[in-house]
Parts: C-alpha cells; sequence; structure tokens
C-alpha cells in the first residue's frame, strides 16, 4: 500500500463556517490525539510551507475559500445529502480534501477519514489511493441508548462516557439516538446511576444536538385500560410528559410502542397519542409521534385490525410506523397496510440472542443456558443478512439495545443502513483500525468473524472453537498493554475464552452422565441405593474435579476488568447487573452441561421409598426415559439432529429470521432459574428446554417415514406451555396425516406437561407409513412449543 504521512499536517478550514462543522473539526482533532499523541493545528488561512493538508468543511462553506482547489475532487461524483467526497492529492504536496454536502456530511466525511487512518503513537498515515463519494441510502440510521437499572452498562455511565459513545456513533454514520424516559418498565434508580435520570435525559439531548443528530424518545405507556377512563391518572401521565418534553432541548419525535410494554387496546393508543402529540407541539412544532404495533399481552386479531384501522384514517400527528420486537404483522405485510404517507422504521432487537425478535438460528443448547440472552454476541453477518432483507421496505432504523454487549452489531447496522453493499470485513476492519489497533486491525476483524461462527452447528462437534481462542490468544500475547486494557479487545477476548470452555465442559460433562447411566443401568446386580451412590460420585466429579479451570479464572478476570473499565455488569451479585438474564452470563458460566441436577432430583425421590422393586423401576425410568422401544422414534426438539424431522430441515431463518411464518429451535431457559418449577416438577430434564416452535397461529409441523402401516403406535409429547408470559392463550389440537386427530384442543399455557394418546391406526395406513404430526393452536396464542416426542410401536402379538 502506499501510503502519505501525514503526522505533521495543518487542518485547513474556513474560519465562518457552521457549529457543526467546527464539531467535525474538534472530533478529527481529539481523536487523531487520543491515539498518536498528535495535535494537529488548525489554521484558517493557506499556509505558505508545503506542509499535508486536511482540508475541511461543506460544499458552501469551501466554495470561496478553496475554489481552485476543488476542481480535483470534482472528478469524484457528487454526493447527496448527509454525504461526502474523500481524495488524497499528492501532485505538489499531499492535500487530503474532505468536503461534506452539508454540515452533517462533513461529520460523516470526518468519521470515514478517521476509520481509514493507519495510526499508532507518534505516527499518522493515510492511503494515497484513498478516494472516496458517498451518500447514505437510508435516510434514518440510529441506535437507541437507555440509561435504566435495566441495561447492562450504561446504567453505570458518566455524561461525559455518552458523548464519546454518541460520537462514535456519529462516525460510523447514525443520525439519529432514541433516548429513554425516567420513568419506564423498570426500577427508576440503582446504586451505579452518576446522574439522576432527567437529568440525564436532558444532557443526552443537549449531546445528540450537539453532534447535529436527531432527537428520538422512546416513551412506554405505564398505565391499563381501565387506568386510561381515569381522569386522575391521564392527568398525571400528561403532566409527567409536558415536563419532559419542557426541558429538552430538542425533540424530533416520540415513538410510543403498542405493547412490551403497553396494555392499552388500540383505539385508546390512538386516543391517547393524540393527547400526547398536542403537548409534544407546544414545545417542539415539528416532533410528531410514532406507533408500533407491538401488541400487548395478547395477540389478537381484533387489536391489530382496530390498529390499523386507525392508521388508515391518517392521523395528521402520526409520523409513522414501527416494527419491532413483538410486531405479529410481517414486515412485508405491513408496508402494503400502512398507506404510503407514512414512513416504517425498523427497530430491530440485536442486543439478544434468545427469547427476542432475532434470534441465533438453531443455536446449541450449551450456549443457550451459559452465554443465555444477553452476551456479548457478535452477529456481523448475521446482522448484514436480517438488514439486507427488510431494509427496503423501510426508511432504516433506531436499533434496539440494552448495552455495550451488542456493540459490533451497532456498526455493522450502521454501516449496512449507509450502504447495504459494504462487505462486513470492510466494517469490521474499520472498528477494529479506530477503536483498537491499527496494527492489528485485519487479525481482529478476521477474529471477530470467527466468534461468530463459534456459534455455527452443534458445539462439541465445532472443530473452530479451539482455532478461534488460538487466534485471540496470540494476539492476546502480542498487542500492546493498551489493547489489553481496550474494553472492545476484552468483550472479543472474553468470548473466545468462553466458549471454548463451554465447549471443554460439555465433552466432559456429557461423558460423565453417560457414565452415571452406566451404572444405573446395573442397580438390579448393585441395588438401587449402592448404584444411585456410586451415579451420584460420577456426577460430583463435573464440580469437584473441574476441567479447564485457566480459562474459567481468565474469564472471571476479564469481566471484573470490563465491569471496572465501563461497568459492564456480567454478575448479579459481584457487577450488581439488575438479573441473570440481563447481560449477567458470568452467573451462569457453570450451570451443568447434563442431566445432573435432574437427576440428583430423581435420586432424592428414590432414596425416599421403602420398596426396593420400586426404587428400581424408578431407575430403570431414568435409563430408558428417552428409550421409545424397537420400532420406535425419539427426538429432544433442542437437539439438531431433530431437525430433519421439519419439512425444511430448519433452513427457514434465511427467508424468515424473525420466525414470523416458521418454525425454529427455541429455549425455555427460565425453567432453569426457576427453584419453585424445579420442585413442582422434580427436578427439570435439560431436554425441556430446547423446544421446537411456530409462532401465533402458524401450525407447527414434524413428519416420519418408515412406520408400520400394519402397526398401531402411541404418540407421547412434552409440552412446554407459554409460561413467560404473564397472560396469555395456550391450547393446543394435534392432528395425524391432516385428517385425523390425535387429541383435541387441551390448555398448556403454563405447563410442563408429557402426555400419550394413540395414533389412530387409519393414519398410519392411509399414510403408507408415512406420519406427518400438525400442531394448531387457538386465536389468542403465542404458539407452539413442543419438547420432546416419542413415536412408540405398541407390542404385537405373537404369532399363530
Amino acid at each position: 500500500m502506499n501510503l502519505v504521512d501525514i503526522s505533521n499536517a495543518v487542518i485547513l478550514t474556513p474560519k465562518n463556517i457552521s457549529n457543526l462543522e467546527e464539531k467535525a473539526v474538534k472530533i478529527l482533532v481529539e481523536e487523531i490525539e487520543k491515539r498518536t499523541g498528535i495535535a494537529l493545528p488548525i489554521v484558517h488561512e493557506w499556509p505558505r510551507e508545503t506542509k499535508p493538508l486536511i482540508l475541511v468543511g461543506s460544499e458552501e462553506a469551501l466554495m470561496d475559500f478553496a475554489a481552485p482547489y476543488l476542481k480535483i475532487i470534482d472528478e469524484l461524483d457528487k454526493p447527496g445529502t448527509e454525504g461526502y467526497r474523500i481524495l488524497v492529492s499528492s501532485e505538489e504536496f499531499p492535500i487530503i480534501f474532505i468536503i461534506g454536502k452539508d454540515p452533517r456530511g462533513v461529520i460523516y466525511g470526518v468519521g470515514k477519514f478517521l476509520r481509514k487512518i493507519l495510526w499508532k503513537k507518534g505516527s499518522l498515515k493515510i492511503s494515497s489511493k484513498l478516494k472516496i463519494s458517498s451518500t447514505p441510502l437510508y435516510s434514518l440510521r440510529g441506535h437507541q441508548l437507555g440509561y435504566r437499572p435495566k441495561t447492562n452498562a450504561y446504567d453505570a455511565w458518566s455524561v461525559e462516557q455518552f458523548d464519546q459513545y454518541i460520537r462514535e456513533l456519529a462516525i460510523f454514520g447514525a443520525n439519529s439516538i432514541e433516548i429513554l424516559p425516567p420513568r419506564t418498565d423498570d426500577e427508576p434508580i440503582n446504586s451505579l446511576m452518576k446522574v439522576p435520570p432527567l437529568e440525564m435525559m436532558i444532557k443526552l439531548s443537549q449531546i445528540i444536538s450537539s453532534y447535529g443528530l436527531d432527537v428520538w424518545i422512546w416513551y412506554p405507556n405505564m398505565f391499563s385500560n381501565s387506568d386510561f377512563k381515569n381522569e386522575e391518572v391521564i392527568k398525571r401521565e400528561l403532566a409527567e410528559r409536558e415536563e419532559i418534553f419542557a426541558k429538552l432541548p430538542k425533540i424530533d419525535a416520540v415513538f410510543i410502542p403498542g405493547g412490551d410494554p403497553g396494555e392499552l387496546g388500540a383505539d385508546e393508543l390512538f386516543e391517547w397519542a393524540k393527547k400526547v402529540a398536542e403537548i409534544l407541539s407546544k414545545y417542539h412544532p415539528k416532533a410528531k409521534i410514532w406507533l408500533s404495533p407491538q401488541f400487548p399481552e395478547i395477540p389478537s386479531d381484533e387489536w391489530y385490525e382496530k390498529f390499523y384501522e386507525n392508521v388508515k384514517k391518517e392521523p395528521e400527528w402520526l409520523g409513522g410506523i414501527v416494527f419491532g420486537p413483538r410486531v405479529k404483522t410481517p414486515l412485508q405485510e405491513l408496508r402494503r397496510i400502512v398507506p404510503k404517507k407514512y414512513p416504517i422504521r425498523h427497530y430491530p432487537d440485536i442486543t439478544h440472542s434468545i427469547i427476542c425478535q432475532y434470534p441465533v438460528p438453531n443455536w446449541d443448547l450449551a450456549f443457550a443456558i451459559t452465554l443465555g440472552r444477553e452476551c456479548i454476541n457478535p452477529r456481523p453477518k448475521a446482522m448484514k443478512h436480517i438488514h439486507n432483507l427488510f431494509a427496503q421496505y423501510t426508511i432504516g432504523s433506531i436499533c434496539y439495545s440494552e448495552g455495550i454487549n451488542d456493540d459490533v452489531n451497532k456498526f455493522i447496522w450502521l454501516d449496512q443502513e449507509w450502504d447495504p453493499k459494504t462487505p462486513v470485513i470492510e466494517t469490521l476492519r474499520d472498528y477494529a483500525r479506530f477503536f483498537i489497533c491499527s496494527e492489528w486491525a485485519d487479525e481482529i476483524a478476521h477474529g471477530i468473524l470467527a466468534l461468530e461462527e463459534n456459534w455455527n452447528g452443534p458445539l462439541i462437534a465445532n472443530d473452530n472453537i479451539e482455532i478461534t481462542l488460538r487466534q485471540w490468544q496470540e494476539m492476546e500475547n502480542s498487542v500492546l498493554q493498551t489493547v489489553l486494557k481496550n474494553y472492545r479487545f476484552q468483550m472479543c477476548l472474553l468470548r473466545a475464552y468462553y466458549d471454548a470452555y463451554i465447549k471443554r465442559r460439555l465433552i466432559y460433562e456429557t461423558e460423565l452422565e453417560k457414565e452415571a447411566i452406566e451404572v444405573l443401568d446395573s442397580a438390579e446386580q448393585l441395588g438401587s441405593l449402592k448404584a444411585i451412590e456410586e451415579a451420584e460420585k460420577i456426577l460430583a466429579r463435573a464440580w469437584e474435579k473441574p476441567v479447564a479451570r485457566n480459562y474459567y479464572e481468565k474469564c472471571e478476570e476479564l469481566a471484573d476488568e470490563l465491569f471496572r473499565n465501563i461497568g459492564a455488569q456480567l454478575s448479579v451479585e459481584k457487577h450488581q447487573a439488575a438479573s441473570w438474564e440481563r447481560g449477567a452470563f458470568m452467573d451462569d458460566i457453570n450451570m451443568p452441561l447434563n442431566n445432573s441436577k435432574w437427576l440428583l432430583a430423581q435420586f432424592k425421590v428414590i432414596r425416599s421409598i421403602e420398596s426396593e422393586e420400586e426404587r428400581l423401576k424408578l431407575i430403570r425410568n431414568i435409563v430408558n426415559r428417552t428409550n421409545p422401544g424397537p420400532g420406535g422414534f425419539y427426538d429432544d426438539f433442542g437437539n439438531f439432529r431433530s431437525l430433519r424431522h421439519l419439512p425444511k430441515q430448519g433452513e427457514e431463518w434465511i427467508d424468515d429470521p424473525g420466525y414470523l411464518l416458521s418454525t425454529g429451535i427455541t429455549f425455555a431457559t427460565p425453567l432453569l432459574h426457576s427453584e419453585e418449577l424445579e420442585r413442582k416438577y422434580n427436578g427439570i430434564p435439560l431436554a425441556w428446554i430446547g423446544n421446537i416452535a411456530s409462532p401465533f397461529q402458524v401450525p407447527l409441523t414434524v413428519c416420519y417415514n418408515n412406520l408400520d402401516p400394519d402397526a398401531s403406535y402411541n404418540v407421547r409429547v412434552t409440552y412446554i406451555g407459554t409460561f413467560l408470559y404473564s397472560s396469555s392463550e395456550g391450547k393446543i389440537k394435534l392432528i395425524a396425516n391432516e385428517s385425523f386427530v390425535v387429541h383435541d384442543f387441551i390448555d398448556v399455557f403454563g405447563k410442563c406437561v408429557t402426555l400419550e394418546f394413540p395414533i389412530p391406526q387409519e393414519a398410519i395406513y392411509i399414510g403408507e407409513g408415512k406420519l406427518k404430526l400438525t400442531w394448531i393452536t387457538t386465536k389468542g396464542s403465542r404458539g407452539v412449543r413442543v419438547a420432546e416426542l416419542w413415536i412408540i410401536k405398541k407390542k404385537r402379538n405373537s404369532y399363530e
């Protein structure tokens, strides 16, 4: 690469430029000095000496100031709104042009330039071939930054940390930031907060405005339909909003979710939004209200019908519609329904891995129960795919986030909003070069890609895990101390060690369970009590003689460093995380990866029985728990092997990553965090945690071949009711080969239940040994979740 040394460059800009252009120059100077120690001087007249020049400004500001030189840059296409041109010219002496179409474009041009600099202490270089003209394709590009106790880091941040992070988002092209009011579906404050919530909200609005970005507010309704009829409640709610709207210096839009949280009926939601709009317009006349069809607890068709009826009335105060988590209508259909005058904004959940809008497809159970819902989750390829699949229906997005765990995803999403053709490796190199280390940018970029690959396929057979760790360890042993202290490097390094530790544990604990089952299989020779005693000793090795302890200790060390560094709360007890599923994945790093907890619970029951015959019977049940018998089938639907029984073999994610119309694996991890449920069910088998699920009223179908057409079969099925939700429907009906009822509608809401039914023999006979099982559910249901399924061949009578 031909490089130009600009370590002694001078920044040239006209005197009379806009505040935003001044901000861009300030960003350029400060970010270079942070990384190199070089403070580039700013001049407002063309210098006589032939030092490298960095010319910065908008087209308008530079029109007269640099007219002769602007011809050089005219070889590049002229950009559109918010666009910029960057050109390195070195005909006489190096001149770097950073010219924005408008003041915002200057910010983005400076940001792109900073992302391409090769830097180290005392040195600053740029490619002589750098030549860019760029305009964002989507007009809305941003992220939600919620200052509340629920988040896994933001609540511990200072005003200065927020300022830096908002700057960094702007450097990668953000033009909007969404903030939250002091009162949401969360505790109002916690001990980590350095500034009261309302004070922080005001300061954030000021910071966002200072970077020329739009200020959005996510403002949920924290009252019920019955409260809406109470004049005092509504008066108080409106007064709260008026206080906030009056105090914030800038508001461009207010987004009111229909649900999550929110309990209003659709008519009431629109009536309420109109009241809020009237107050908003008093202080911010150009601001609009945006609404989302995120349903209240029950996804009823009636609620959706009324919501869309109200949209079609085209209220003047409505700015647009938001597509986010818990929207039942697919985005393509939403765009068809909503009048063209209203834009649609994407509100993608880029922060969660399970029980979310865009879950990791077919994730390994061991990761689901340890890393959990809100872990460090770089998914660059997945983010690009999801963005590009849906972007055509929107004006862009403001992404949903609960903290810093999704940091990589934020910057991938911004680059895709700017230009969906941008390769993820380019964004990752920019990310690594600008945020972590210029010298190791390519290696770090590939290391991040490798972390995403760690999550593909069965963990126990994923050889990439060890390779990824070795790559990160080599960087760990080679980079400067400043890099080792960089929180973005620390997050990736932690994931590399964590993944390797979980794999080592999975191999070890899987084998321990097999050994324990083999001992139980010898119970009739050993005696029941001796067998369970020996099995307990085998299972206890997992915690008495743990494997890869050095990996675990490294994870603990890095987690503590991240807490000190940026307030990342990876543990409830140590770091004050809000709960186990709010980023505290270090608390689950040693969650059993085999059925030891369930087995120990069974052993307790067995010991309480006096009859040896009964004890042996229960032990046989344990040993044969998943055995369907000769000629039968068994599937644990959290297991990759079981995907072969799905009609499309689990490939629906490509076209439907939100699983709004198709079937996918989901996880009932809350079962592992409830002592009440553990007691109720005498332990929770891991097979209950991974489920196959279909959404809403979409039928769930599995297919089996090669059954005996002349035989009779039973089906045994474990249902995991939608206990995750405080209010839902859960009636399920099972049909064989589209015509034969196996069981009529039964209520499984809030239950984990295993039931057995005869399959009509005629279904098997007519199907010529093929069996298609289809579950349907009632209106208002969140869908079907099946954990396990046995097809059991009934024993024949002896031949005569």
